[in-house]
């Protein structure tokens, strides 16, 4: 498993933003993909956007051209940029990543990955 710390939560408006960063301690390496997954109150966690060793995005339909996943293969972090929140975005975004993979075609498989963190709130109300 890979350590994984999460940061950047909080609480915002609809039609806000907010970044979310997720840092990769204890492991150097280019072949993992990484992505977000979320779980809301009462729902199952649901992985919303991923990046695989090359760099490709991809992302579910509830979050595609309002959430922005990339990482920082030096510095060894990974980000969600969101971007026009909606009440439904409100849940616990955990960082996940999967070691020795290099292509992801569907967000979704994130939550069967090995490393997660802890999460962190996000919180979108009036």
């Amino acid at each position: 498993r890979v350590p994984l710390v999460e940061s950047g939560g909080g609480s915002v408006q609809p039609g806000g933003s907010l970044k979310l960063s997720c840092a990769i301690t204890g492991f150097r390496g280019s072949k993992f993909c990484m992505g977000w997954v979320r779980q809301a109150p009462g729902f199952e966690r649901e992985g919303i956007a991923a990046i695989d060793a090359g760099g490709s995005a991809v992302y579910v339909p509830s979050v595609e051209g309002r959430f922005t996943i990339s990482k920082d293969s030096v510095e060894n972090t990974l980000s969600l940029q969101m971007n026009d929140l909606k009440p439904e975005d409100t849940a616990i975004y955990y960082c996940a990543a999967e070691p020795y993979c290099t292509e992801v075609a569907d967000p979704r498989v994130a939550i069967h990955w090995t490393s997660w963190g802890r999460g962190t709130q996000v919180t979108v109300s009036s």
